[in-house]
């Protein structure tokens, strides 16, 4: 008996959280004795892997007129990716196809033909596509829900990079691939937060297809959070991308006006503008981008962190890794922070967007006895690849073991 189960995500290297997540379950898999084959698209920075050859050609939205059509067709599900996706269906034979960030550099066109191929398909969910065609649920800033009913609101306020065509462009997407289409071709959807299935239960889709299974994190960055060791220092500790929806500059404004060492770790579009506008204060340090060792360092000596995002965050690794580091966590309490902190006992939860409350749980968690061991020990337990994979296998069934 064997059991095959084909990954696909639009990239194949650490790009963002998805890709991160999606190395983690080829790890996962892998170690679990099955055969795993990964099929993405070709990209320069992506990791050596002995499927490389039938991945899709690689596009771009930005080249020449040529490259864009190019690039549309493949969005719409036309071009040369049918032809190298059915290529490694003939070849590897899965039972399972396990979905992941597929939208524009792919296409949902795979989901059909896995289906009519007899696989089962799965497809976890990293971000909101299947309801917002620009993937945040953001305009000017703020949380919007208006393309949950009415996709045609992308080209009404130009949700797409503020163009016109690019609205466009994601409507007929999110038409062409719209939910009942997504239903008939997809066995399961693999939502990593309540929140994310509450979204998509509000946004139509079949809440019988809808399974919470948290995101965990990689073996070897869990055993080096498990044995990292330091002096816990009286510090507070952001890492992650500097951009507005992040709510970086809400915590900054705070930050200012408190006594207490802040560190920023990460890089991103605001990156210059934070370190120039709050360089008179000596109490905030930009520390640039970390590598995986220097933030595991990080975390083992802070206070604690703060998620003071201000968008529908979806299952944040970066809450689980300072859990995992015996860190509390300070998190606003929009998307699904929330599911991951117990209140005063690994964290404390705000309003998200609310300087004045974000203030007051800054001072509490300078003031309180964190038992960091505990916090450590439970997050450990709670988000193991174990617990993760007893949950998936029975998203696959019976239909991942085949002859």
């Amino acid at each position: 008996m064997s059991k095959r189960v084909l990954i696909v995500n639009k990239f194949y290297y650490a790009r963002g959280g998805d890709c991160v997540c999606t190395l983690n379950l080829e790890k996962l898999l892998k170690a679990q004795g099955w055969e795993v084959a990964v099929y993405a698209m070709k990209y320069p920075e992506n990791l050596s892997s002995e499927w490389s050859s039938y991945f899709a050609e690689e596009i771009s939205f930005s080249g020449g007129v040529g490259e864009k059509v190019r690039a549309a067709k493949r969005l719409l599900g036309y071009g040369d990716i049918k032809a190298s996706f059915k290529k490694i269906l003939e070849d590897f034979k899965p039972s399972i196809v396990h979905l992941q960030n597929i939208h524009s550099y792919l296409s949902p066109i795979i989901a059909k033909m896995a289906k009519d191929c007899g696989c089962r398909v799965v497809w976890t969910l990293h971000d909101y596509k299947l309801l917002c065609p620009s993937y945040s649920c953001l305009r000017d800033g703020k949380p919007c829900e208006l393309c949950f009913t009415d996709k045609s609101n992308v080209i009404k306020y130009r949700c797409m990079k503020n163009s016109m065509v690019a609205s466009v462009l994601g409507y007929m997407e999110a038409v062409k691939w719209n939910k009942d289409w997504l239903e008939r071709y997809v066995d399961a959807f693999v939502c990593p937060s309540a929140f994310m299935a509450q979204k998509m239960a509000q946004g139509g889709f079949d809440k019988t297809k809808l399974h919470v299974i948290c995101n965990f994190l990689d073996p070897i960055k869990l055993q080096v959070l498990k044995e990292q060791q330091a002096q816990r220092e009286k510090t507070y500790l952001y890492i992650g991308r500097l951009s507005h929806e992040k709510g970086v500059g809400t915590l900054l404004e705070v930050a200012k006006t408190l006594p207490f060492k802040l560190k920023i770790a990460g890089g991103g579009p605001l990156s210059e503008q934070f370190k120039e506008e709050y360089k008179g204060y000596g109490q905030i340090e930009f520390l640039g981008h970390q590598n995986a060792e220097q933030v595991s360092k990080l975390l083992s000596q802070a206070t604690f962190a703060v998620v003071p995002s201000e968008w529908y965050e979806n299952n944040p690794l970066s809450v689980i890794e300072s859990l995992c580091a015996g860190t509390p966590v300070v998190g606003a309490n929009i998307g699904g922070i929330p599911e991951l902190i117990d209140n005063g006992d690994t964290g404390y939860i705000f309003e998200s967007g609310n300087s004045a409350q974000l203030r007051e749980c800054i001072e509490n968690a300078f003031s309180q006895q964190w038992d960091y061991d505990k916090i450590k020990m439970l997050s450990l337990c709670r988000f193991s690849q174990e617990k993760h994979y007893a949950l998936l296998e029975k998203v696959y069934g019976q239909q991942l073991i085949v002859e």
